[in-house]
Formats: structure tokens, C-alpha cells, sequence
């Protein structure tokens, strides 16, 4: 018997129960063929829509690297503190990408999904062009100018976290969802090897008049940044022409058959609903209201997951960052970024990053990629934390003695970018996208994802503020020794986290979906 027959005949109580029952197994067939589908066109464009964004904020955050050392050797420049300025420049990004992260994962289970998708690279191109213009003026240095539009292009970075990663878990199957989620995470390898080539490139360009001229520098590190807002133009018209998630439009919006009908135009099959025909109904879904939030939150059994994704995303990026945004200075440290000109000082800090990523960054990321669906997510991050905790305490411990043994200690260090890639630094991405309920799920992905940008931003003030106790560069061993001890904690954080291998994301919600329908709207004749 239809629907339509029923509601004709049936007293109202038994309509709202057919009502309810009816949108509540449209609903998990319509979860159904998401979860199964077979993997396709549509999920890697997605994985390379979102991986734009990443390709893109890995190099703006780490080029850097090279342009605060360029910097460094402009004469306009040298009458400052430079650690301050180097600390400046550091830091600004990560401020405004913790701000991102919290204001953009809010504003994704607010708007939706696709409403705020397009603005973070938008801030970012802004930013960017910004950044490469800022100048010496009588009123604000090109430091200063550079400080602010670095800021306000971490703003933009950190709106890309919750965004890219919640779309992307929302559209994946179950089986492949680990290993989508982990390519466009793994795409920020790329990002920094990119940072590096463009860095040579650009270089390599300007040789003869470096050699001649080393205010030429001036030009080189404005093109390096520049660069940047190539890949930005480039996904910003994929992004605003990707859908809502379904997951967002069923369990936020209310509208299941909207969603049932996405999903079979997404996954290109035939539905038994058009806009001409679908019925109207308005159904109450738990809205994502700061009551609903704390009462959700409130509970042991969920708050432990936030804690835990936070946690280990803060301990994990103390040591990320505090050696990641700081290669040139290790690099320097063992005489790698060293030369008789200018030009082969910053050409070898250059190359050095390059050989790093191409060692240990990009095989890390991919090898999570290859393995995270068969291994499961919390096995890797367990398994990562514990070598990173062996490695840094080794090389903490012989820093002083292979400071001369430039492949042993390029080999350690490519070990560390190895297995922080292959282990929390992308498993910490995943693992919030997959574990909260659609309502909270982008807001509970940037807490996590700001939470690991306060450890970058404690971990970048303290390297740069500690590390020439006793001399230059005489303290960053006992640095390394401080995140062997952060590592450690990761491996106890990591337990209070799910499992969330072979699971649906509506399962890990801990909630059964609490949904019913408004009878008051009418049905589209």
C-alpha cells in the first residue's frame, strides 16, 4: 500500500508513526548506498577538489622556511630583531589558522557545508597577494605588513581543516573512507616539496644577479610567495560547485528526500523521487544549539572522544611544528644550510628541505594512505607515537656527535618526518572527522584541529625562545629530548579514541538519530 494511501486512511497517530517510519528507512537507504557505493569518478574528484586546499596550505605555511631567511638577508632588514621577527612570522599563521579552525568547523554545522566551502581559499588568495606585496612604508614595515597578511591567511588555512575533511568523510564509503580522507591530507606533502622546487627555481633564476646583487633576494622571496595563489584560483570554481553533503541536508536540515536524491544524482542511479514529485515534509532533527552541544558533550562516553582527538592532535603538533616550521634553523644547525655567498646559503637550505620531504614526508603520507583502511586508524596512531617517542630520544641524545655526520643525521631526521606522516599527523585529521554526530562533527573536527594549533604556536614560541641557551643552537638536542616526552603522552591520549575502522559514521555518532515529522507543512501537489 503507498504512502499516500495510508496517510488517507489511517487516524493521524498512525500516519506520524508511518510518517516517521517511512523517513527513518529513506534515511539509512539513502546512508546505505553512500557506505556502499562503489568507488568512483565522484569520490576522486572530491578527493582532489578538498586536495587542493591542502596542496595549497602546506605551501603557504612552510614556505616560509625560506622566506623568513631570505629576509634575513635584505639590508632594509637588518637593523631589527630578527628572532623576534622570525617568531612573528611563524606564528601569525598559526594564530589566525587557530581562529579559522574554530570559526569555520562552527560555521559548517550552522550554514552547511557547501555555504562556507570557497570562502577559506578566497581569504587565502587575498592573503596571499597581500603577503607578496607588503613593503617598507614610513608607517608600518614589510615585516609588520607581512606579519598581518599572514595572519589573516591562517584564518583562511584553518577554515580549510574542518571543512575539506568533514565533506570528504561525508561523501566516502566505508570501506575507502580512511584512505580518501588520508589523500587529501596527504596532498600537503606535496605542498611543501612544491615550496621547495619553486624555492630552487626561483633561485636558480636569479643566480647572476644575487651574485651581483644580494638586494635581489627582494624578488625571489616574493615569487616564491606568490606562487601560492596558483593552486588557490585553481579549486576555488570545484569548490563552490560541490553539493551539500546529503549527511548534512537529512540530519540538519530535516529534508530526507532532498538528501535520497542527491545521493542517486551524486552516485548517478536512478531515484524513485524528482523535485516534481517528492513529497514536502519539514522533519525536527536535533539542531546544533550550544544546549543540545553541552548536552551531548556531557556525557563521558563522548566528551572522552573530544578530549582524546584533542590531545593527541596538541602533543603531536608541539613536535610537527616546533622542527617542521624550523628545517632551516636544524638544517643551519649541522652546517647543511651554511655557504661562502648568500645565493649557496639559501640554495642548500632549499635543496636540504627537498631531500627531507622527498625522504620521509611524502612516503609517510602514503604509506597511511595504502594502509589505513587495512590497519585500522588508531593501530597506526599508537604505532606512530611509539617510534616517534624511540626516534627523537636517540636522536636527542646523539645530536652533538653526528652534527659532523651529515647522512646519519639526514637519516634520523627523515626517519621522524616519516613516521609523524605515517602515524598521528594524519590520523589525528582523520579520526574527528569520522567520530561525532553530523550536527557537531565540523565543530568537534576544528576544536580538535585548534586545539593541535595551540600546541604548534606553545611549540614555536619555545624552540625559538630556547633554543640558543648557551650558545647558538646549543639547546636544540634537549628540545628534541622535551618532544620524545610529548610523544610519550600521544601513546595514552590515543586510548581514549575509537576504533573507527569498518564503521559507519552514523554508528560512531553514539546516538540513535532522533528525527520526526512536522505535519504541519502540506505536500507539494
Amino acid at each position: 500500500m503507498s504512502r499516500e494511501l495510508n496517510s488517507s486512511i489511517l487516524p493521524d497517530s498512525d500516519e506520524i508513526f508511518l510518517d516517521n517510519l517511512y523517513d527513518l528507512n529513506t534515511r539509512q537507504r539513502s546512508l546505505n548506498k553512500i557506505d556502499n557505493a562503489n568507488f568512483g569518478w565522484f569520490h576522486i574528484r572530491t578527493c582532489v577538489v578538498a586536495g587542493i586546499g591542502f596542496f595549497t596550505d602546506a605551501y603557504d605555511l612552510f614556505v616560509i622556511n625560506f622566506v623568513a631567511v631570505m629576509l634575513n638577508h635584505t639590508d632594509e632588514n637588518k637593523n631589527y630583531d630578527r628572532a623576534n621577527i622570525d617568531m612573528g612570522l611563524k606564528m601569525s599563521a598559526a594564530c589566525g589558522t587557530l581562529i579559522g579552525q574554530l570559526a569555520f568547523g562552527w560555521a559548517a554545522d550552522r550554514f552547511g557545508r557547501k555555504k562556507i566551502y570557497g570562502w577559506e581559499l578566497s581569504i587565502m588568495i587575498i592573503a596571499t597577494l597581500g603577503s607578496a606585496m607588503s613593503s617598507n612604508s614610513f608607517a608600518i614595515t614589510t615585516w609588520g605588513s607581512l606579519i598581518f597578511w599572514r595572519f589573516i591567511l591562517g584564518i583562511g588555512i584553518g577554515g580549510d581543516y574542518p571543512a575539506s575533511a568533514i565533506i570528504t568523510s561525508e561523501f566516502a564509503t566505508i570501506k575507502k573512507r580512511g584512505a580518501m580522507i588520508s589523500a587529501v591530507f596527504a596532498m600537503q606533502g606535496f605542498g611543501i616539496l612544491t615550496a621547495g622546487v619553486v624555492s630552487v627555481v626561483t633561485l636558480g633564476a636569479y643566480r647572476d644577479s644575487i651574485d651581483q646583487n644580494p638586494m635581489y633576494i627582494d624578488s625571489v622571496w616574493r615569487i616564491i610567495l606568490a606562487f601560492g595563489i596558483i593552486p588557490a584560483i585553481i579549486g576555488l570554481y570545484f569548490r563552490v560547485t560541490i553539493p551539500e553533503t546529503p549527511r548534512f541536508i537529512m540530519d540538519v536540515l530535516g529534508d530526507v528526500e532532498k538528501a535520497a536524491l542527491d545521493i542517486d544524482n551524486v552516485l548517478r542511479l536512478e531515484s524513485p523521487f524528482s523535485n516534481k514529485t517528492r513529497l514536502i515534509y519539514a522533519i525536527d532533527a536535533p539542531s546544533s544549539t550550544w544546549k543540545d552541544f553541552k548536552e551531548y558533550f556531557s556525557k563521558w562516553e563522548n566528551a572522552k572522544i573530544l578530549l582524546g582527538t584533542s590531545l593527541s592532535w596538541f602533543v603531536l603538533d608541539i613536535s610537527f611544528y616546533g622542527i617542521g616550521l624550523n628545517n632551516a634553523v636544524i638544517l643551519q644547525a649541522i652546517g647543511f644550510g651554511d655557504g661562502q655567498t648568500t645565493y649557496s646559503t639559501l640554495w642548500n637550505l632549499s635543496v636540504g628541505n627537498i631531500i627531507i620531504t622527498v625522504l620521509g614526508t611524502i612516503p609517510g603520507y602514503w604509506c597511511t594512505v595504502i594502509l589505513i583502511d587495512k590497519w585500522g586508524r588508531k593501530k597506526i596512531q599508537l604505532m606512530g607515537f611509539a617510534v616517534l617517542t624511540g626516534l627523537f630520544l636517540i636522536w636527542g641524545l646523539i645530536y652533538q656527535h653526528i652534527k659532523q655526520s651529515m647522512a646519519v643525521f639526514i637519516t634520523i631526521f627523515s626517519l621522524c618526518q616519516l613516521f609523524q606522516n605515517f602515524g598521528p599527523n594524519t590520523t589525528t585529521f582523520v579520526i574527528p572527522s569520522e567520530v561525532f554526530p553530523t550536527r557537531f562533527r565540523s565543530t568537534g573536527h576544528g576544536i580538535s584541529a585548534a586545539t593541535g594549533k595551540l600546541g604548534a604556536i606553545i611549540a614555536q614560541v619555545g624552540f625559538l625562545q630556547l633554543k640558543d641557551i648557551g650558545g647558538s643552537n646549543q639547546f636544540v638536542d634537549r628540545l628534541i629530548l622535551i618532544f620524545a616526552c610529548f610523544m610519550f603522552l600521544g601513546i595514552f591520549s590515543t586510548l581514549l579514541i575509537p576504533e573507527t575502522r569498518g564503521k559507519s559514521l552514523e554508528t560512531l555518532s553514539n546516538e540513535n538519530p532522533r528525527i520526526s515529522v512536522n505535519r504541519k507543512q502540506k505536500r507539494k501537489a
